[in-house]
């Protein structure tokens, strides 16, 4: 065991104290563990991982394959826990013994490349959008999109949509908000972590193959999850939320949003699309964590361990790379949701 009074260190503001007797629980002949699932969590649990192996845990390996492998893999019991953005229902997770919680939350954006359209510029209302991306709305200057942005110079030029080709939470994301606007996109498109998107799209591999897509085609329109949009220096695209306001998605639009969420169930996860709220960010989700109870004393500690300290000392990590915290009651719901797995 680590000797807490002994071990000293500081990692990104973190309190001493608090690390160091969380370091003081963890054994360090614990087994090391691995995980594969969400491209959208991969930033944040690869950060976790490199944080708590430094503070004496253990090694935790984590592979971004998308939500669809990852829930895959953790059925077939290949991994030790999976990240999924298209949290399970209530009956898969009873039929494949799963325990499921949330680990952070965050919100999937609209990007364009549109010469001279900055950043926050465009307005697209959901209907609008819905439109685009099931086909029907084939240029940029489309009257319906001109009448959003009145001022605004638009090219006439063609629009490809640009979305995931593998099976993906952000997908399931953005495409159950957007059969929230459009009837006909979910009947021609539809929804789930795969879906029926355009003929003439371009499909690119996780959230960064989106946005490599996007950024090589002028005239794009794609999706992607907060974080790798900023990272990749994207154009952001503002909604029409639920209570008539347009708004940038923001940390802060996506935390006002997230106040609406009811994680008291069963599945742990509540429906944060288009949230009512001024401020609010309509296409806003959590990211969770799969697993289950383990014949492995060791890996089923690990796995409780590393999610432990992700719960209570992950989170401003999270933050720093565009996510948004789980509140601190939403944390206690989950710790005692881990207590499931004996």
């Amino acid at each position: 065991m680590i000797q807490s009074k002994r071990f000293m260190f500081k990692l990104m503001g973190m309190s001493t104290v608090a690390a160091m007797g969380f370091a003081a629980a963890v054994s360090a002949q614990a087994t090391d563990i691995t995980g594969a699932g969400s491209t959208f969590a991969y930033p944040s649990y690869t950060k976790w991982a490199e944080a708590f192996k430094a503070v004496g845990g253990v090694n935790v390996n984590y592979q971004g394959i998308g939500s669809g492998g990852g829930m895959k893999q953790i059925k077939a019991k290949t991994v030790d826990f999976a990240g999924t953005d298209a949290p399970m229902s209530e009956a898969e997770l009873d039929a494949n013994h799963l325990v499921q919680f949330p680990s952070e939350m965050g919100g999937a954006t609209i990007v364009v490349n549109l010469p001279g359209i900055k950043a926050n510029a465009l307005k697209l209302d959901g209907p609008t959008a819905a439109d685009i991306f099931r086909g029907a709305i084939t240029k940029w200057n489309d009257p319906r999109i001109v009448a959003l942005n009145k001022g605004m110079k638009l090219p006439d030029l063609a629009i490809t949509v640009c979305y995931r080709s593998d099976a993906s939470g952000t997908t399931f994301m953005f495409s159950n908000y957007l059969a929230k606007q459009s009837e006909a996109f979910k009947k021609e498109v539809g929804t789930g972590t795969a879906v029926n998107w355009p003929a003439n799209g371009v499909g690119g591999k996780g959230n960064p193959g989106v946005a490599a897509s996007v950024q090589k085609i002028a005239g794009a329109i794609g999706y992607a999850d907060f974080p790798d949009a900023r990272a990749n220096n994207l154009t952001f695209v503002m909604l029409k939320n639920k209570a008539g306001h347009f708004v940038a998605p923001t940390q802060k639009a996506m935390a006002a949003a997230a106040t609406y969420a009811d994680f008291k169930t069963k599945t742990m996860a509540p429906d944060l699309l288009d949230m009512p709220g001024k401020d609010s960010w309509p296409i806003v989700s959590a990211t969770y964590v799969l697993s289950y109870e383990q014949a492995d004393a060791a890996k089923q500690k690990a796995v409780k361990d590393f999610f432990t300290w992700s719960l209570n000392h992950g989170q401003k990590l999270a933050e720093d790379l565009g996510y948004v915290a789980l509140p601190s009651s939403v944390v206690k719901l989950v710790e005692a949701r881990m207590k499931e797995m004996k």
